[in-house]
């Protein structure tokens, strides 16, 4: 019988980790709770030097939420079953090494799980456009058509305008219009990708990884591809697989915060892949595409927003339209919970918890506020030094650079002393922890969020 406490505490990682992570790490951990203490059991090292690693500190505060205490985290390891072997002898595949994956705990000997219309997130028709994205859908829309002729596609963008939106509302579509009973759909992060490939190789089960990518999905949605970069072995299995889905005619949709040519240490193979089907960037929406989509989140909230509150919103927040849309939901939610109506000074008060802002920061106030934060100077930031913070601090410079100044790579890192591929690492670092929520991409987010010109 399964501890109520741990329960409890997976019912709280559940909500707190994207699905890809949580299925992956957390599900195949056993957990009792004693006192204030956790003891986790991991099937394999694998697993727990992992979850040790990176997942701890995300464990203990769900834990610490349930408990109402931070616990004392234990990690072991389960006793392997006399005389399981995980690879079966060359040549022949043994009954007993099998059924070694499933002793493991390693989700990769499950199936892919086709993705139904009712699972996407999102679709075309709550997709606002205007002439920032207006291409980027278009042609998502038509990558289902035979007048679209290419079956792969590249949507490009900064964080929180639109790319998700976009890949989940492919998928929806041809899920919806398609004209067999079981469209075979992959829809992952490039991380889960990776996450089970290497299961896979762990596991002893490359040949059902390959079958299950290459020789039987009809779709692949694969996001942030940009997370291969400087891993060699996984390139060259992403590779192979994008072009044994082009010899299928499969379809294949991927989405980075970069475009191809501003990718470092990519084998020029898979760049050259990336660039053979259509390559979409979607800009920063103007002000009249932000009016738009605060109106349109309105009317699905089933709320009456004035004209001049949405303006203000829409001149306030112009970079990221998930923060935008959080932003209107704040203040629909406060409105609720006070019984007020949606108002000037309602509104204003829900901006002081926003990056508010009447104009895009430039690199000086980027660079000011960064030094203020975290206590550095501009030379400390320039200077060679990999002390954590330091480098957490240059890391989450040059993000918001990127974010709010036109510069490109190689001139935000040439302001900081630093290569393109320097630069690049460390926006994909700073986005990584931003979408996994993981606590300290919980604190740059925080800190971003005060960012005004």
């Amino acid at each position: 019988m399964i501890d109520t406490a741990w329960k409890q505490i997976l019912y709280s990682l559940e909500k707190s980790l994207n699905a890809g992570l949580f299925t992956v790490w957390i599900k195949p951990l056993k957990g009792r709770v004693d006192g204030n203490r956790l003891t986790l059991t991991a099937p394999n090292e694998f697993v727990a030097n992992w979850v040790r690693d990176r997942l701890l500190q995300v464990i203990r505060e769900s834990a610490a939420e349930v408990l109402g205490v931070e616990p004392r985290i234990t990690i072991n390891i389960a006793a392997r079953q006399p005389g399981t072997k995980v690879v079966a002898p060359a040549g022949r595949k043994s009954a007993v090494a099998e059924r070694a994956p499933r002793h493991m705990g390693l989700p990769l000997g499950q199936t892919l799980k086709p993705v139904t219309v009712s699972n996407w997130r999102f679709s075309f028709d709550d997709f606002v456009v205007g002439p920032s994205n207006e291409l980027a859908c278009a042609a998502s829309k038509s990558i289902g058509s035979t007048a679209f002729n290419s079956d792969h596609l590249f949507l490009s963008s900064g964080p929180g305008l639109g790319k998700t939106h976009l890949l989940q509302s492919v998928g929806n579509e041809l899920c919806r219009t398609s004209n067999r009973k079981h469209l075979k759909v992959a829809c992952l992060s490039s991380e889960e990708f990776a996450t089970r490939w290497v299961l896979a190789f762990k596991g002893g089960q490359v040949d059902q990884f390959k079958a299950q990518f290459r020789e039987s999905l009809d779709v692949l949605l694969l996001e942030d591809v940009h997370f291969f970069q400087g891993k060699e072995k996984m390139q060259e299995e992403l590779l192979c697989t994008l072009n044994a889905l082009r010899d299928r005619g499969s379809k294949v949709v991927l989405t980075s915060s970069f475009m191809p040519k501003e990718f470092s240490k990519v084998d020029d193979r898979l760049v050259s892949r990336f660039c053979s089907g259509f390559l979409a960037h979607i800009n920063r929406p103007d002000m009249e595409t932000r009016r738009r989509i605060l109106l349109d989140k309105a009317r699905r909230l089933q709320v009456a927003v004035p004209v001049e509150v949405s303006e203000l919103l829409a001149e306030r927040i112009t970079t990221d339209i998930r923060q935008l849309e959080s932003c209107l939901n704040n203040l629909v939610l406060k409105a609720r919970l006070l019984n007020r109506d949606v108002t000037m000074n309602l509104a204003w008060e829900v901006l002081e918890n926003y990056a508010v802002q009447n104009a895009s920061p430039d690199f000086p106030h980027i660079i000011q506020f960064i030094c203020k934060c975290y206590g550095f100077s501009e030379e400390e930031l320039r200077s060679k030094s990999r002390k954590r913070d330091i480098v957490l601090a240059r890391n989450t410079a040059f993000y918001l650079a990127r974010k709010h100044t036109e510069l490109s790579l190689k001139s935000i890192g040439e302001r900081l002393g630093r290569r393109h591929s320097t630069v690049l690492k460390g926006i994909t670092k700073v986005e990584r922890e931003i979408s996994l929520q993981t606590p300290l991409g919980r604190q740059i987010e925080n800190t971003t969020q005060r960012l005004t010109p």
